[in-house]
């Protein structure tokens, strides 16, 4: 399905219970992690969806959804989000993020103010903490950062044009390296911003998961993200990495069951 936000044309689908005669059923939103498409989250759907209504969608500049017109920051994003909401008639729904999407997820519950009410959290090997750099990695941002300066001369782009692409191609992660122009922009100020002050502010009741194998937000990431959120707890998937709930569905299915249905 489709729908218009704010001049965005939205990819979206709900599984689950529709209204009912007692009452609505409670909703849950995923939000995604960066570079991948609602339909990757089809397996956190199927583990409760038969009690919550479900809801996935695309962000804007993700899966078939319309990219932004100008680079979003994490809060941008977090704006578009209330806004989809809205649209829904999304009045209070627990919200699970995935790597970018607990980014937004922190945004959203630490503000003072939003048009819906966050039942609870679940985030998913979340971003959101900046890692410490060290004297190396610091070099070669910096060796990055004068390289681009001298390749985005154009006489010198003209001498050596294959080269320089070959060079270009090579920078930054794949996420990075498979991004848009306009996607490249909202990557870098996010990764840019730790939002390990913002934790604290979090009142809601949040579950942790996390694979103790993930490179992409270690799980040093989860415990202090535990430490910090008042009222959290962490549940660790061994032998996993990033995509923790695709690695072992049934461990997670579990552990989502036990938490949302009690």
């Amino acid at each position: 399905m489709n729908i218009e936000v704010d001049g965005y044309n939205i990819s979206y689908k709900i599984t689950g219970p529709d209204d009912t005669s007692t009452g609505e059923v409670p909703a849950v939103i995923m939000l995604q992690g960066w570079g991948t498409d609602l339909g990757v989250y089809d397996s956190v759907a199927n583990a409760i969806n038969d009690k919550y209504r479900f809801i996935q969608f695309d962000l804007p500049g993700f899966g078939s959804s319309d990219e932004p017109r100008e680079a979003w920051n994490v809060d941008a994003y977090a704006d578009f989000f209330c806004k989809f909401t809205e649209a829904l008639g999304i009045k209070e729904a627990t919200l699970i993020g995935h790597s970018y999407g607990g980014r937004i997820i922190i945004k959203l519950a630490s503000r003072e103010s939003i048009p819906f009410r966050i039942k609870n959290i679940v985030l998913i090997d979340s971003a959101g903490i900046m890692p410490k750099r060290s004297f190396k990695q610091k070099f070669n941002i910096r060796k990055y950062k004068i390289i681009k300066k001298i390749v985005s001369v154009k006489l010198i782009y003209a001498l050596f044009p294959e080269l320089i692409d070959d060079w270009r191609s090579s920078q930054g992660s794949a996420d990075y390296r498979n991004a848009s122009p306009m996607m490249r922009q909202c990557m870098v100020m996010a990764v840019n911003e730790d939002l390990t002050e913002l934790l604290s502010r979090i009142k809601q009741d949040t579950l942790l998961i996390w694979g103790d194998r993930d490179t992409a937000t270690p799980v040093s990431d989860g415990k202090l993200m535990n430490e910090k959120i008042p009222e959290s707890g962490l549940c660790i998937l061994e032998g996993c990495g990033h995509f923790s709930f695709l690695e072992k569905p049934a461990q997670f299915k579990s552990i989502m069951r036990s938490y949302m249905m009690c």
